[in-house]
Order: structure tokens, then C-alpha cells, then sequence
């Protein structure tokens, strides 16, 4: 590619560049996930998305005098669910420390996170090494577009708890970083600790990013993007974030260690602020908490209480259900999806016709919303009850189709219970499989294309499928094709 930079008035000057050759980037991310806790992390203020703003607040949200904090139980087996998924090594003794900064959105003026001992060490995600997983609670929101002239703050979401999972500098392209993070979104949403709804805030992502000489082992002075709210402009905001380095580099600027923003219109990023260091933030470990033992009886029950996870399933769906491997991958992509084809297919034996209903007819009439809250169109025992009466001859694929949209209107009018034998029966879609009314069918579209069944006596066998065609459609699909087929061929010999 080509970067540009102002060289005098009205001129510029072309930097020709290719990044694998000139220039290595380095990229650490940091994801922050809320947990899916009933309530907060040391309060019992309620840790829901949407509540009008500032009604989800208690005096110990906002540390008044008197107050103290009780660690939220489940968001500690959230962490830990996360750090076993990752192959972490869990901290049996955690301790939770003050960090101090002044933000209007932070109402005690610091956060309550863990600072030397995260609750998880190492593990991966893919071919992604992390660092570690710590805890820590989600500070209030600013909302600037509320009043022109004032920023508003709503502390509903302060105290909702949070999980930090911090990589190794090992990531080196944007395309990585979006399939690592693409990743991280699967699997917070198989094991039930986060919806990853990026767009709500639920699953954020700061990037760290910075430049070197390929060989170079030393790492470079790294810029953080903050406040990334999809995967698409995590990958953008790589893609200008080192642009703007390069081009700061080759023209003998200097990079300096801060805070930026992504502005998307521009594709561009934006200085907010110099970073602050580690000593900025004056850690102590928080005078009102007592350290967090996780003993073996309960480290045991997290372990016993974890979900199936996607490697597990997409194995199953392979080697039991003799999927292919890019039917695996697809069905595993969602955990609700796997769970309603694992669902269909404990009512019926042709899983194949389990896994191809699913990803088309059912996947298609799926957004991502109602997948989530698994608004399917028609219910796992539905669809593998069609399943198995088309594979007992009772109706013909086309007939299939239509069956299968007449249980999806019906679900959404209210009548969940509806069959597709009696739907069959109702619409007169059975297969036809009487000889002698199949006969007379099969002579009236002969009689109708003389030319073409000379044609396939001359030798054009292709015109089977013409002849086949036309009396399905005499039939309107209730034909049962295989004997329609041997009919029609038996007749065309004579």
C-alpha cells in the first residue's frame, strides 16, 4: 500500500511501504466482559442492561461514609468458568486493590480491581497466549449528546462486574486480533458468563498497539485504542492506528506512549489523553475486603458445573452424528444452534437431514437477536417429526418446504403444538403413492409432450427430469417421486 504525508503547500509526498517487509506491528488486547450476575460485584444493586438512568444505584455503589462492599460469589465462578475454558491457572488466594483516578463516571474516585494477583495466569484463546484474567468492577457512563452543553452520568452501570482478559503482545495483524476477539465472543457466550452483545457494551475491547523492525526484540512505544465497540472496527482502528505510526516514523516524528480514540467516519485515530503509568494509579490492596479463598471442594464444583464447550461439541458433531467438518463448524459457531440440532437429532436417526434443515429453512429465518433468545422458527420436535416423515415416504421434499412454513406461521400466531402428519393431512400435501392414480397422471403428461418423448426414445435420457417435473406439478408435490420416476420410465420404454 501507499501512505501519504504532507510534505510543503500543496504538494505531497508518497511513502511507498509494505508492512511485512519495513515494519513489524504489535498488537495486546484487553477485553473487558460483564459478567451476567443478578447484581453487581460488592453490591446488591440490580446488573441489568437498559434501566433508566440512575435507578440501578445504592449508597454502596456510591461509597457513601459507612458503607462497605461484599464480593458477588458468582462473578468470582464466572472468572474462574472463564480462566478453565482458557487453560489459566487459577489464584486460590485473591485479593482486591484500589485504582486511583479521577474520572466523573468513577463516583468512589477509584476502582476496585486486582492489581498483583489476578484470578487467572496464562492459558490461550486459539493461538492467542493471555497474560491473565483478572476482576474488577465497570465504572458509570458519560453521555455527551444528551445536552450540548453539559456531559450527563448514570452510574447504573458502575459496579457491574467485569472480567479483564490482557494478551501477550503476540498478536500481529488486525485480521488476527478480529478472530481472536470473534473467538472470545463465542466462548463467553457458551459457558453463560456474558451475553457479548458489543453494541449494548457488554464485551469491550482497548487495543495496544505499537511498531518495530522486523528481528527487533525490544518492543516499541505502544498506543492504546480504547472504547472499541465491534469487531470490524477493532480492525480498522489496527489499521490506522498503524498507518499513523508508520507515517509519524518515516517523516522523524516520535510516538509517544497515550490514550487514543477511533473515529470511525474518518478512519482515523484520535489523541485523548497522555497514558498514565502504573505508579499513576497508586494501587493498595482495599482496606474493607477480605481476601478471596477459592478451596478445592468449590474450584471441584465450577469444573463439574461447565458447559460443553464448541471443540467438544463440533467433536461430537463429527465423529457420533458423522457431520462433515464444515457442517460441525457451522452448527458450533452458536451454542444455541448446536443445542437445538443436538435437540432435534435425539428424535431422529438422519442427522445429516437434521444438520441441512437447520443451517438452511431455520438458520435462515434466524436473526441474531432471535437467536440469541432462541426464537426458532419451528421447535426441535417439529422439525425432526418432518425429518422422519419424509424419510417414511409420508411427504416429498417440496411438499416438506411447504409443511415446515405452515408450522412456522402457526408458531407465530400461537399454536405451537401443530404437527406436520396433521398439517399433511390438512393441506392434502400426503404422498401420493397409488399406483393406478399415478398412472393416469403419468399418461397425461406424456400425451401432452409428443415431441419430447420422441426425443427421448431417439436417446436424449435427459428429458427424463422434464416429464418427472411436469407431473409433480399435476400432482402439486403430492407425488411420491421415486415410483412417479420408475412409472414414467417404464412407460417412455414401451
Amino acid at each position: 500500500m501507499q501512505l501519504t504525508t504532507p510534505c510543503r503547500a500543496g504538494q505531497w509526498l508518497f511513502l511507498p511501504y509494505l508492512c511485512g517487509d519495513m515494519y513489524e506491528t504489535v498488537i495486546g488486547l484487553e477485553v473487558h466482559c460483564q459478567l451476567q450476575t443478578v447484581s453487581k460485584i460488592f453490591a446488591a444493586d440490580a446488573n441489568t442492561f437498559g434501566a433508566d438512568p440512575n435507578t440501578q444505584v445504592s449508597v454502596i455503589t456510591l461509597a457513601h461514609p459507612g458503607t462497605l462492599p461484599k464480593l458477588n460469589r458468582q462473578a468470582v465462578a464466572f472468572a474462574v468458568r472463564m480462566g478453565l475454558a482458557c487453560g489459566s491457572t487459577i489464584t486460590r488466594r485473591n485479593i482486591f486493590a484500589r485504582k486511583n483516578y479521577f474520572y466523573p463516571d468513577l463516583p468512589k474516585g477509584y476502582q476496585l480491581s486486582q492489581d498483583k494477583g489476578p484470578i487467572c495466569l496464562g492459558g490461550q484463546v486459539g493461538t492467542v497466549q493471555l497474560h491473565h484474567i483478572h476482576l474488577e468492577e465497570d465504572a458509570g457512563k458519560s453521555v455527551h449528546d444528551a445536552d450540548p452543553y453539559a456531559t450527563c452520568l448514570d452510574y447504573n452501570r458502575a459496579g457491574t462486574p467485569l472480567i479483564e482478559m490482557v494478551t501477550d503482545p503476540c498478536i500481529r495483524s488486525a485480521e488476527e486480533a478480529g478472530a481472536f476477539l470473534t473467538e472470545v465472543r463465542r466462548l463467553v457466550r457458551y459457558l453463560d458468563i456474558c451475553d457479548g452483545n458489543m453494541e449494548e457494551g457488554s464485551l469491550r475491547c482497548d487495543v495496544n498497539i505499537s511498531i518495530r523492525p522486523p528481528g527487533q526484540t525490544t518492543l516499541g512505544t505502544k498506543v492504546e485504542v480504547k472504547n472499541l465497540n465491534s469487531i470490524r472496527n477493532v480492525q480498522r482502528a489496527v489499521e490506522a492506528e498503524v498507518k499513523r505510526q508508520i507515517e509519524l516514523t518515516e517523516t522523524g516524528g516520535r510516538i509517544i506512549q497515550e490514550t487514543r480514540l477511533y473515529n470511525p467516519e474518518r478512519h482515523q485515530t484520535v489523541g485523548m489523553r497522555e497514558k498514565e503509568t502504573m505508579n499513576d494509579y497508586r494501587y493498595f490492596p482495599d482496606p474493607d475486603l477480605t481476601p478471596v479463598l477459592i478451596s478445592d471442594e468449590w474450584l471441584t464444583q465450577i469444573q463439574a458445573d461447565m458447559p460443553r464447550l464448541p471443540k467438544a461439541l463440533y467433536q461430537k458433531f463429527t465423529t457420533h452424528y458423522g457431520l462433515p467438518d464444515y457442517d460441525a463448524a457451522l452448527l458450533t459457531d452458536a451454542k444455541e444452534l448446536a443445542e437445538f440440532v443436538e435437540a432435534v437429532c435425539a428424535e431422529t436417526a438422519n442427522y445429516k437431514a437434521a444438520s441441512n434443515w437447520t443451517m438452511g429453512p431455520v438458520k435462515g429465518q434466524l436473526t441474531d437477536k432471535q437467536l440469541r433468545d432462541r426464537q426458532f422458527p419451528v421447535s426441535a420436535s417439529q422439525l425432526a417429526a418432518l425429518i422422519n416423515l419424509i424419510d417414511a415416504g409420508g411427504v416429498s421434499q417440496t411438499a416438506a418446504q411447504t409443511i415446515f412454513g405452515l408450522m412456522a406461521e402457526a408458531n407465530t400466531q400461537g399454536q405451537p403444538n401443530v404437527t406436520p402428519d396433521k398439517l399433511a393431512i390438512g393441506h392434502n400435501l400426503l404422498q401420493n403413492r397409488n399406483t393406478d392414480a399415478l398412472q393416469t397422471l403419468v399418461e397425461e403428461v406424456l400425451a401432452a409432450w409428443p415431441d419430447k418423448v420422441a426425443q427421448y426414445r431417439a436417446g436424449k435420457k435427459n428429458l427424463l427430469g422434464l416429464f418427472v417435473g411436469e407431473a409433480m406439478k399435476k400432482s402439486k408435490g403430492s407425488a411420491d417421486p421415486k415410483l412417479l420416476n420408475e412409472l414414467i420410465t417404464k412407460a417412455l420404454a414401451q
